[in-house]
C-alpha cells in the first residue's frame, strides 16, 4: 500500500467501526494487518475477533448478559486503538510526508540516548546559570554557551515527545518531572504540552491524552491554558470515539466541575470559533484597505507642506485634508472596523506577520510554539541596556502572539542602527499607552491573564498551521473550528452551565447561522423559550434561506410577545417571499398600525397590493408617499409601474421621465419607458429606449426577449395589438444586430 490507500483504508475502518459494522472493520483491519506482517499485530486483531464472535454467538444463544454493552464498547475502543497503530506504523515505514520522514531521521540526530539523559543536562543548565548569576564575577561566555546548549536541548526534548509513538517509563516520568511544580524551566513545560498536543494530533493513544489532562490541571496558567486549547482540538479530532473511552469522560467531568476551567474552556473555543474571522480580516486587509492606501497615498504626501511641519508651534498639528482624504476614500471606515475588531480580541495581526515567518529562527519546528523568552539568543541583544525597557513593554503587551513578537525582534534587528533607534522613540509612547492599558484590563477582567494566554496560543498554532513551509503534511486543526459546539468536550461542559447559550450567541453576532441553529435549537428542548430566542432562531433560518421555518419561528415569537413590530416585519417579509401575498399585507398593515407612517412599510404595503393586482390602490398610497418626499426614486418607480399597468399612461409617463432624468435609472426604467412610449404610438422614442436597453445589458438579446415576454400581458393590455408585438422584437433585432 501507499499512503493514500493506508488513509483510505484507515478511515474507512473507521468509519465502519463509528457506524457499527463491526464486521466490515475488522475486515479492513485485516487489510491493515496484512500489509504489516507484524505477529503481535496480527494476534492482538485475530483476539478481538474471536471475541466479538463470541459476543455474537452468546447474543444468537439467547443469553442473557448484563455485561454485553460494557464488552461490545470495551471491543471499539480496542480495534479504534489497534485501526490508529496499525496507521502509524505502516505511515512510518511508507509516507514521505514532513513528520514521519522526522520520526525516522530523528533517532540519528539525537544528542542524548535517553529522556533522562535529556532532563539531566536541562537541569544542569538551571543549577549552573543560577550559580554563576550569584557570582560576583561576570561571565558571559560561559552563561552564552550554556544557554546555546540549553536551547539545543529544548528543540531535542520538544521532538522526543512529539515524534515517539509509544512513551515508555523514561518518557513517562521525565514528562512527570518536568511538569511538576518544582521544576525551574517554564520553557521546557510549554514545549511538552506543545509537542503531546501534536503528538496526539498525528495519533490517538489514550495514555498520553491522560497526560494532557494531567496538565490541565496545574499552577502554571502557561501550561494549564496550551493544555486546556491543546484538549479541545484532540478531543475535537477523535470526537466519535470518546464516548467508548470511560476514563477520559470521567476525567472530563471532573474538569467540567471546576468553574474557573470551565470558564477557561468558554474562551478558548470562542477563540478558536473566532479564527474563521481572521482569513476574513487578512483579506479585507490585502485587497480593499492597502491597495486604497497605496492610491491615496500620492494624494496625501502632496498635500504636505514640510515647511509648515518643521515650525515648532505646528509640529503636532495633523493637516485635516489627509482624514478628509481617508474619509472620502472609505479606508476611515474600514480602519475603525478592524479597530473595533481588535478591541473584541481578534487576531488582526496574521497578514502583517505571514511575510515575516521566514527568518532562521522558524526553520526549527519546536519555536513556532515557544513562549516569547527575552533571554533567547537570537533576540536576546535587543533587550539590554536602556532598550529593554521600551521594547518589553512593547512585547510584553497581549495584541501580538509570541511568533508574532519573536517576528517582530528579529526584523529590528534586521535595520540598520539608526533605523533601530529612531523606531525605539516612535514606540516609547505606544508602549507606556499599552501598559496602562494593561493595567486597566487586568482591574477590569480578573481572569484576564488566562484568557491572554490562551488567545495568544491560539494564534500561534494558527500561524503554524497555515504558514509553515510543511503545513500541508499536517491535517489543519483548524478545520474543524466550527464544529466545536458538536463534541463530546462541549456536550460535557454545556451541561450545567450557559456555555451553549454563550456560544450559540457568539456564532449568532459572527453570522455563523447554522452553528447557531444547532445550539438554538438544542436550547428551546432545554429551556423555557422565549420570544427573543424564536425570533433568533427565525432570523438564523431567514438568512440560510429556510423561509417556512423562518416563518413558523417568527409566528412563535409573535404568540409569546404580540405586537412586536420588528417580529411583525418579518412575518410580512417571509409571507412575501414566499407568495402569500394576502398574508404579507395583512402583516404590513398590522405593523403601520403599531407604527403609522414609516416609509419602508407603506413601500411594502404598496408593493403588496401590486403583487394582489390592486393597482389603483398601490397608486393611492405611492401617490400620498410622494407628496410627502418629493425625490423618492423608488416610489417615482413604484409609481410609474402601477400607472402603466392600470392604463393611466400619462402618469406613467410624467413619472418615467422623472425616473430617467435621474442620476442613475437602471435597465428596467429604460425598458419600462420604452413600453410607454410604444403604448402611445411613440414609435420612434419607443426604439430608442428598448435599443439603450439592450445596449445596458450588453447586446445580450435572449435576456432582452425574456425581459420583454414577461411584460407582453400588460402591452396588450394598454392596447399593442398581439399580431404587432413580434414585429417590434423583429425591427429591434435588425437594428441590433446592424
Amino acid at each position: 500500500m501507499n499512503s493514500t490507500q493506508i488513509h483510505a483504508t484507515f478511515k474507512t475502518a473507521l468509519n465502519f467501526l463509528a457506524t457499527g459494522k463491526l464486521k466490515n472493520a475488522f475486515d479492513k483491519t485485516l487489510q491493515l494487518v496484512d500489509e504489516l506482517q507484524i505477529g503481535v499485530y496480527t494476534d492482538r486483531c485475530n483476539e478481538l475477533q474471536q471475541n466479538y464472535r463470541y459476543l455474537l454467538n452468546y447474543y444468537v444463544d439467547g443469553v442473557q448478559d448484563p455485561e454485553r454493552k460494557i464488552v461490545y464498547n470495551k471491543l471499539i475502543s480496542r480495534l479504534f486503538v489497534l485501526i490508529s497503530e496499525l496507521r502509524q506504523e505502516l505511515l512510518f515505514r511508507n509516507s514521505t510526508n514532513f513528520e514521519y520522514t522526522q520520526q525516522r531521521y530523528f533517532p540519528h540526530t539525537k544528542h542524548y540516548t535517553t529522556a533522562n539523559e535529556l532532563l539531566i543536562s536541562l537541569n544542569y543548565f538551571h543549577t549552573q546559570t543560577a550559580l554563576i548569576q550569584n557570582l560576583e564575577d561576570i561571565h558571559e561566555v560561559e552563561l552564552k554557551r550554556l544557554r546555546s546548549n540549553y536551547e539545543t536541548s529544548l528543540s531535542e526534548l520538544f521532538k522526543t515527545f512529539w515524534l515517539t509513538s509509544n512513551y515508555l517509563t523514561d518518557e513517562k516520568s521525565v514528562f512527570s518531572k518536568i511538569i511538576q511544580t518544582d521544576y525551574p524551566g517554564l520553557l521546557e513545560k510549554t514545549l511538552l504540552v506543545s509537542a503531546l498536543t501534536l503528538n496526539l494530533w498525528r495519533m490517538f493513544d489514550e495514555s498520553k491524552l491522560m497526560l494532557l489532562l494531567d496538565c490541565c490541571i496545574v499552577q502554571n496558567q502557561e501550561v494549564k491554558q496550551r493544555a486546556l486549547v491543546g484538549l479541545c482540538f484532540v478531543l475535537a479530532k477523535y470526537n466519535r470515539f470518546l464516548p467508548y473511552f470511560p476514563s477520559i469522560r470521567n476525567r472530563l467531568v471532573l474538569l467540567a466541575d471546576d468553574n474557573h476551567i470551565l470558564e477557561n474552556f468558554r474562551n478558548i473555543i470562542i477563540q478558536i470559533i473566532a479564527t474563521v474571522e481572521t482569513d476574513k480580516i487578512s483579506k479585507k486587509l490585502r485587497e480593499e484597505i492597502l491597495p486604497e492606501v497605496m492610491k491615496i497615498s500620492p494624494l496625501i504626501k502632496d498635500k504636505m507642506d514640510a515647511e509648515n511641519l518643521l515650525k515648532s508651534d505646528e509640529w503636532e498639528e495633523e493637516n485635516p485634508e489627509w482624514q478628509e482624504i481617508l474619509d472620502k476614500s472609505g479606508i476611515s471606515d474600514k480602519l475603525q472596523e478592524l479597530s473595533e475588531l481588535q478591541l473584541e480580541g481578534a487576531d488582526v495581526y496574521m497578514s502583517t506577520f505571514s511575510m515575516l515567518k521566514n527568518f532562521p529562527f522558524f526553520n526549527e519546528l519546536s519555536n513556532w510554539f515557544v513562549p516569547f523568552d527575552t533571554h533567547f539568543s537570537v533576540v536576546n541583544e535587543l533587550f539590554e541596556a536602556e532598550e529593554k525597557s521600551v521594547l518589553s513593554a512593547f512585547v510584553g503587551n497581549n495584541a501580538m502572539c509570541n511568533s508574532d513578537k519573536y517576528s517582530f525582534c528579529l526584523s529590528i534587528l534586521q535595520m540598520p542602527e539608526a533605523q533601530r533607534s529612531m523606531l525605539k522613540q516612535s514606540f516609547k509612547m505606544e508602549s507606556e499607552q499599552l501598559e496602562e492599558m494593561a493595567k486597566d484590563e487586568a482591574i477590569l477582567t480578573p481572569d484576564l491573564q488566562a484568557k491572554n494566554i490562551s488567545k495568544q496560543y491560539v494564534q500561534d498554532l494558527f500561524r503554524f498551521f497555515k504558514l509553515h513551509p510543511q503545513r500541508a503534511d499536517f491535517s489543519d486543526m483548524f478545520a474543524s473550528a466550527l464544529f466545536m459546539h458538536r463534541s463530546f468536550l462541549f456536550d460535557i461542559l454545556s451541561a450545567n452551565s450557559d456555555l451553549k447559550t454563550s456560544v450559540a450567541e457568539y456564532y449568532f453576532a459572527k453570522s455563523h447561522y447554522r452553528q447557531a441553529l444547532d445550539l438554538f435549537e438544542e436550547l428551546l428542548s432545554e429551556e423555557e423559550p422565549t420570544a427573543a430566542l424564536y425570533q433568533k432562531i427565525g432570523y438564523s433560518y431567514q438568512q440560510t434561506s429556510q423561509l417556512s421555518k423562518a416563518l413558523d419561528a417568527y409566528l412563535k415569537a409573535d404568540i409569546i410577545h404580540p405586537d412586536d413590530l420588528w417580529t411583525i416585519r418579518k412575518i410580512a417579509l417571509c409571507y412575501r417571499l414566499s407568495g402569500n401575498y394576502e398574508k404579507a399585507l395583512e402583516y404590513y398593515q398590522h405593523a403601520d398600525f403599531l407604527k403609522p407612517n414609516q416609509q419602508s412599510i407603506i413601500l411594502h404595503i404598496g408593493q403588496s397590493l401590486v403583487q394582489l393586482g390592486k393597482f389603483k390602490e398601490a397608486l393611492n398610497i405611492y401617490y400620498k408617499l410622494d407628496a410627502n418626499d418629493e425625490a423618492d426614486l423608488k416610489v417615482w418607480r413604484a409609481i410609474t409601474w402601477c400607472a402603466f399597468v392600470s392604463g393611466n399612461l400619462s402618469q406613467a409617463e410624467y413619472y418615467s421621465q422623472k425616473v430617467i432624468g435621474s442620476e442613475d435609472p437602471n435597465v428596467q426604467d429604460i425598458l419600462n419607458a420604452g413600453h410607454i412610449a410604444w403604448c402611445q404610438n411613440k414609435f420612434t422614442q419607443a426604439i430608442e429606449n428598448y435599443l439603450k436597453c439592450v445596449e445596458m445589458i450588453q447586446y445580450n438579446w435572449e435576456v432582452f426577449q425574456d425581459m420583454m415576454n414577461e411584460d407582453k400581458p400588460h402591452l396588450l393590455n394598454n392596447g399593442i395589438d398581439v399580431d404587432d408585438y413580434p414585429l417590434m422584437l423583429d425591427e429591434l433585432m435588425y437594428r441590433t444586430l446592424a
